[in-house]
Order: structure tokens, then C-alpha cells, then sequence
């Protein structure tokens, strides 16, 4: 289809990846590991945007949520824990069957999806979030404008990618493939994507974005929020 964003050899490489997608020591140990890191920014943001209780235990309660990109579901699950009708959208059909068999598993109804975003038909939605994606895309403006036109009016939309920087070349792309950390062949570090590269394409698809806020690793903290962008960070946008 024109404006394709799936690549074929990205969708294999993380559909070889499914069964083992849950297993917190396996091949998506480090997933498991950033997954409490991108929630923490998830659940500061929702509360800013909607002006809720911080202490409130279901803040998407009444809301809709599009995960695009959600592999097995690391991220669809706690949306869903957390009160909202989630749907989850992937290019690898062996992700979603896998996700789908461990939500049913643990008593959660989320949708899941299988091929290109703009092909499904979907609706809008109140949060969209596209964590760890748009680095894999074939072609990223394309996908944005997916993502915005997949949010409704008021929502919020959530992203996480990397910083294309030599820190994010030597740590992410040499040593973490390197050591077997993150699966080899998951990233091409010429797709990285500076923060005001992706500012751009944002505007582009008719979108306004927040300040990033970086993911760094210490080994006093681990994986954590920071002011330092140089390996991965996170954005918020709405409507421009």
C-alpha cells in the first residue's frame, strides 16, 4: 500500500522474538526492565493531562487507548490495568497471538490487531502511545500522521525512541547487542531519531511537543528518568 510503514524484515525479526517475549530474563529482559520506567512517565503525564488524583488507582478509567507497536502486550496489559478499553496494534502476527493468548490468560479484554495502521479501520482514541516504534518504521512521517489521525480531539499521545547519538551507538547499538542485552539486528542506529528531528515530524503531522525527558541507566539506579537524552527519552504531544 502506498506510504507503507512496515518493514518486512523488522516485523520477522521481532515475530521470532513472540514466545519469548513474557519471560523477564529472556530476549526482552531489557523491555521488562524500561517497561516500569516509560509507566512512571505514562502516569505523571495522564494525571497533567487530565488534571486527576495522583493517588486515583484507575486514571484511564472511561478512556480509550491505542498501543501501536505493542508486541505481546508489555505495555497494553498495564493500560488496561489501569482502567482503559485498549487496543493493541502490531506488525508481527506472531506478537499478537501471543499477546492475545496472555491477556486472556489473566482476565483482560484488549483487542488486538495484526498489519498497517491505516488499514485497520480504527477509530479514534483518547491516548495513542507508540512506545520503542518509530525507529523501525519505513517511513516515519508517514506513520505520525497515522498516529494523529488516530487521536481524538483533547487526547494524548505518548512516544519513547532513541537519541541518535555516539552514546546511544556505542551503548545501545555495540555493547547491549553485543552482550545479547537486547536481541543483535533490533536496531539500525542511522533510524534514530534526535529530539528535534522528531519535533518536526510531529508539527509536521499537526502536533505539539513536550520537552523530552530521557531514560539513562546508573548502576546506583539502573534504568531511570533523567535530564540526560543521550540514549533514549520520552515525549508527550496533543493537537497543535
Amino acid at each position: 500500500m502506498a506510504n507503507a510503514t512496515i518493514r518486512p524484515d523488522e516485523a520477522d525479526h521481532f515475530g521470532r522474538l513472540a514466545q519469548d517475549w513474557w519471560d523477564p530474563r529472556g530476549a526482552s529482559a531489557m523491555l521488562h526492565r524500561l517497561n516500569p520506567v516509560r509507566l512512571a512517565f505514562l502516569r505523571d503525564a495522564l494525571d497533567a493531562h487530565w488534571r486527576l488524583d495522583p493517588q486515583g488507582g484507575r486514571p484511564l478509567a472511561g478512556k480509550s487507548a491505542l498501543d501501536v507497536g505493542c508486541g505481546a502486550g508489555l505495555l497494553a496489559e498495564p493500560l488496561a490495568r489501569l482502567g482503559a478499553a485498549v487496543t493493541g496494534v502490531d506488525a508481527a502476527p506472531e506478537n499478537i497471538a501471543v499477546a492475545t493468548a496472555h491477556a486472556r490468560g489473566g482476565g483482560l479484554d484488549i483487542s488486538y490487531r495484526h498489519g498497517e495502521l491505516a488499514a485497520l479501520g480504527l477509530g479514534q482514541f483518547d491516548l495513542v502511545c507508540a512506545m520503542e516504534v518509530i525507529e523501525h518504521v519505513a517511513d516515519k512521517q508517514s506513520f505520525a500522521n497515522q498516529l494523529a489521525d488516530r487521536l481524538a480531539p483533547g487526547g494524548l499521545m505518548v512516544l519513547s525512541t532513541p537519541n541518535r547519538t555516539p552514546a546511544s551507538r556505542l551503548v545501545m547499538v555495540g555493547l547491549a547487542e553485543r552482550l545479547g542485552a537486547i536481541p543483535a539486528g533490533t536496531h539500525d542506529w542511522d533510524d534514530f531519531i534526535t529530539p528535534d528531528e522528531l519535533d518536526d515530524i510531529l508539527r509536521a503531522a499537526g502536533l505539539c511537543m513536550s520537552a523530552p525527558v530521557g531514560i539513562a541507566f546508573s548502576p546506583g539506579k539502573g534504568l531511570h528518568l533523567s535530564a540526560d537524552l543521550s540514549l533514549n527519552y520520552l515525549v508527550t504531544a496533543v493537537r497543535a
